[in-house]
C-alpha cells in the first residue's frame, strides 16, 4: 500500500492533505485535533480530474451513535447504522484516513467505495 501521504494544513475550514495520488479536503469540527477525528466528511480530487466524497467514521463512534439512539429511539432505537457514501474505518485520525483512502486506490477498490461527484 502507497505511504506517500504528507502532512496536511488548514485552508480555512478545511484540513488538506497532498499525495503521490490525490488531494484531500477533509470538514473537522472547528477546533478538532486532526489525528482524533473519528466522524467527518471529505472530498478527494483525483489526478485524473475526477472529485469524489465519503463520510468517514470509526467502527468506535458507530457504536456510541448506536448506543446514544438506543436510548433516544432513532433508527429503530440503535437497530442500525447507515449514512450516504459512509466508510468505516477501525482507526481515529486523518492520517489514518489517509492511507485507507491511498490503500482504496491501491487495490482498485476507491471507485466502489467512495461516491462520485458531478461538477
Amino acid at each position: 500500500m502507497s505511504d506517500s501521504t504528507t502532512s496536511g494544513s488548514w485552508d480555512g475550514p478545511w484540513y488538506r492533505v497532498h499525495t503521490e495520488q490525490f488531494e484531500a479536503a477533509f470538514l473537522p469540527n472547528a477546533g478538532e485535533d486532526v489525528e482524533a477525528v473519528d466522524n467527518v466528511d471529505v472530498f478527494v480530487d483525483l489526478k485524473d480530474g475526477f472529485r469524489w466524497s465519503a463520510t468517514i467514521i470509526t467502527l468506535a463512534q458507530v457504536e456510541i451513535l448506536m448506543s446514544r439512539w438506543a436510548t433516544s429511539g432513532e433508527a429503530l432505537a440503535g437497530r442500525y447504522f447507515w449514512c450516504s457514501d459512509g466508510l468505516i474505518v477501525r482507526d481515529a485520525g486523518i492520517s489514518n484516513m489517509t492511507r485507507v483512502l491511498a490503500g482504496l486506490i491501491d487495490t482498485g477498490e476507491f471507485t466502489q467505495v467512495l461516491q462520485l461527484l458531478d461538477d
